[in-house]
């Protein structure tokens, strides 16, 4: 039985430094090309910063809702 259990830790002994050893060896993602699709951009009509894919753009304005683009800029 005690033969069993070592038999077994050493399996997923192995396991665990093959999976290891492959993440390390795998290639990191770019992590500046992830910061250019969340770059964040201020809303024309109150300020907020969402992020560039969430927003709207409207006559040359960004804007952080379709409510907002329809109001247009806001006073400043």
């Amino acid at each position: 039985m005690g033969r069993l259990l070592i038999l077994i830790l050493l399996i997923v002994l192995a396991a665990w430094l093959v999976r290891r050893a492959l993440r390390r060896a795998a290639p990191q993602a770019d992590v500046p090309s992830a910061q250019k699709s969340d770059e964040l951009v201020r809303c024309a009509q109150c300020g907020v910063l969402p992020p560039r894919a969430e927003a709207r753009l409207s006559a040359g304005a960004i804007y952080c809702s379709e409510e907002h683009a329809r109001l247009g800029p806001g006073p400043r």
